[in-house]
């Protein structure tokens, strides 16, 4: 339990209960200074402000929030953002679900931009009820969505036509990461990435943490997007999660990348190595495994 939800605790305990405050912070562990303590800071304009920024984006936490709240020039510490988060009920509350443990295996780090692309479908429908699917491929080194397409149906060669897209703007990827799908197994998709010279990974079956990243890529499309948003029709849904795309790239912090944009992370990594930015990387790391592992051909 903690600080603040104590506190409330020991509110309610002296106010049903003929107890002493002294003797109630004594069991519940609470300091008789804390729960006395009356702030004489006003909080009034960023308890305006946090709640202004979680109506825009009622999915966010609150440190995207205080991000954001930064961006418009609101420099306020993390903890004190955190206490008027809590009590102006913006918390979220989130369902954590029964994990069974399994031994792991020790996956190789990805080194840079297009070493690795993950690829993934989302389903929804329409106000009409038509169902239809979105085909996600993000980059694993930049967090970038590369491409949400959205169709009624995705064949294999429909698939390929979209990497082809990427391909002619990225270039080739190192591997493609995906599931077990009828898309991703078929002759043609298996005989494109041969063509390509693409190592294509596919991750055990029923073991989605496999592909860890796209996974935690479509929850935030879920709730930030596909649940937030009303589609009266395809050509209306096309629109939207396109609109979503270019949020999630250029304006929505990632924490995972000291809260820059995947855009602006990309960029940092482009500018740091003058090549092309995978291709040097991987050619150190491959180097630093032959150093390991003590073969260095030596006739």
């Amino acid at each position: 339990m903690e600080l603040v939800e104590r506190k409330e605790a020991v509110h309610w305990l002296w106010k049903h209960f003929l107890v002493s405050q002294r003797r109630i912070c004594e069991l519940i562990g609470v300091a008789e200074s804390s729960q006395r303590y009356v702030s004489r800071r006003n909080d009034e304009a960023l308890r305006e402000g946090l709640i202004a920024a979680a109506r825009e984006k009622p999915k966010w936490g609150y440190r995207r929030l205080q991000v954001k709240l930064q961006a418009k020039g609101m420099h306020v510490n993390h903890k004190r953002v955190y206490r008027v988060y809590r009590e102006a009920g913006l918390l979220i509350r989130r369902r954590r679900r029964k994990r069974l443990v399994r031994a792991g295996f020790v996956r190789p780090m990805v080194m840079g931009a297009n070493q690795e692309w993950a690829l993934d479908f989302v389903h929804d429908a329409a106000e009409s009820g038509r169902k239809f699917r979105v085909l996600s491929v993000i980059d694993v080194y930049t967090r970038e969505c590369l491409a949400l397409e959205v169709d009624t149906s995705f064949a294999s060669r429909r698939v390929t036509r979209e990497l082809e897209k990427i391909v002619a703007e990225r270039g080739v990827p190192e591997a493609i990461r995906c599931d077990n799908g009828p898309e991703f197994t078929s002759r043609h998709f298996l005989a494109w990435c041969l063509e390509k010279k693409i190592e294509l990974v596919h991750i055990e079956p029923g073991r989605p943490v496999q592909n860890a990243f796209v996974e935690s890529f479509n929850g935030k499309l879920r709730d930030e997007c596909l649940n937030a948003s009303w589609f009266g029709n395809l050509f209306e849904a096309r629109i939207k999660i396109g609109a979503w795309k270019e949020e999630y790239n250029e304006e929505r912090p990632h924490s995972s990348l000291g809260n820059l944009t995947p855009r602006e992370f990309a960029r940092i990594a482009a500018l740091r190595s003058p090549t092309a930015p995978c291709e040097r990387q991987c050619e150190e790391r491959k180097e630093a495994e032959v150093m390991c592992s003590g073969d260095f051909g030596v006739v």
